[in-house]
């Protein structure tokens, strides 16, 4: 079993902590029967068993009261990350460094698995290194923008505006990398 502090079974399951045991029934259902191994088309080993571990506590009244404390924790800490780097999150320029950012990654998701185009939003803090927290305005100003489409699963997929605008302002995206000393300039 994972460490129940450091997944997010709300999430896994795409509900809302104040969710009903029936809702979650119902969607646990309907993930399982999407992402089960013998599923050819949406089959994935490890997202069904992660889906698997999140009914397990969700629906166990005892686990769940016991989950809900160490999840509340989670989420207090994680806030006061936020606001004790309040300055550094705030910041415009890197807003729009990880706006830029998002859109390479679904760019490339795109260009490399064009029959699954689409990236879950919660694997996004691991693949750019940035909390959900974080992100969650990221989202949705690009969707607000029509630069990603995010679906009722919470998959998300650039856009042929987002493709536009990720190729327009790529260069604008290396130079504001250098400044951040994430990448070295090119040396002729």
């Amino acid at each position: 079993m994972n460490d129940d502090r450091t997944v997010d079974y709300y999430d896994v399951l795409q509900v809302s902590s104040n969710a009903e045991p029936e809702t979650i029934h119902r969607v646990y259902r309907l993930l399982a029967q999407r992402f089960h191994p013998d599923n050819r088309d949406t089959g994935d080993d490890s997202r069904f068993r992660a889906i698997q571990e999140a009914y397990d506590v969700l629906s166990n009244p005892e686990k769940r009261a016991r989950y809900d404390i160490a999840h509340h924790q989670l989420r207090q800490d994680r806030w006061r990350l936020v606001s004790n780097g309040a300055r550094a999150e705030n910041d415009f320029d890197m807003e729009q460094v990880v706006r830029l950012t998002l859109l390479e990654v679904l760019y490339a998701r795109r260009r490399m698995e064009p029959g699954s185009p689409s990236v879950f939003a919660p694997d996004l803090e691991e693949m750019i290194g940035r909390p959900r927290e974080h992100l969650e305005f990221t989202i949705w100003y690009l969707a607000q923008k029509k630069l990603l489409h995010r679906d009722d699963n919470s998959n998300l997929t650039i856009t042929a505006e987002g493709v536009e605008y990720l190729e327009k302002n790529y260069e604008v995206s290396i130079q504001r990398k250098r400044l951040h000393g994430e990448i070295e300039p090119v040396r002729n």
